[in-house]
């Protein structure tokens, strides 16, 4: 009795079976978070301090001592943050420690680029440094006329450094620092 019993289970289980595969299960494609960041549009930004450069317009900018400056992107938790020295015979010093704090992020990064920057004509030398990796910073940068001025720029995110999630946030303010150094002139 118990032998009629199962056969008659099985033989109604295997037609709900067969009707039941007839549609295959798929795995949902891959997806990627889409960030959209505003076309940037940039204004000359001039001030009492010993040089002049193009920001972007949707960046909030605050003077802080000494011709420093901090500019923020809120929507993307970043600041740039900009100091100025005055070159007085100590442009090695200058260099040397621009390039330690760029070199302090060693650990965490994959990788530093360097992109030298020259311009004659504007009498404006550095070097910007893109550090790939979970370093608190991705981006920084120095510049200098190498007889009277030297400025450095970073940026960092307030967020736990994690390159795959700030990557479209970086890669936009990247842009603007890069900018800066291109259209910075002194006074």
């Amino acid at each position: 009795m118990l032998q009629i019993k199962s056969t008659k289970l099985f033989l109604f289980l295997i037609p709900l079976l067969v009707l039941s595969c007839k549609d295959d299960v798929l795995p949902k494609p891959s997806s990627y978070l889409r960030l959209d960041y505003p076309e940037a549009y940039y204004a000359t930004f001039e001030n009492n301090c010993p040089f002049g450069f193009e920001i972007n317009e949707k960046a909030i900018i605050k003077a802080d001592k000494n011709c420093g400056f901090s500019i923020s992107y809120p929507k993307m938790k970043a600041t740039i943050y900009l100091t100025y020295k005055p070159v007085n015979g100590n442009i090695n010093v200058l260099l040397r420690d621009a390039q330690k704090l760029t070199y302090e992020h060693v650990i965490k990064a994959d990788d530093i680029l360097e992109q030298p920057y020259i311009n004659p004509e504007k009498k404006v030398y550095g070097m910007f440094y893109q550090v790939n990796g979970d370093a608190a910073t991705n981006s920084q940068f120095y510049v200098t006329d190498s007889t009277k001025h030297f400025i450095t720029g970073s940026v960092y995110f307030y967020a736990k450094p994690n390159f795959d999630s700030i990557m479209p946030a970086a890669s936009y303010i990247k842009n603007d620092m890069q900018r800066l150094m291109e259209t910075l002139k002194w006074k």
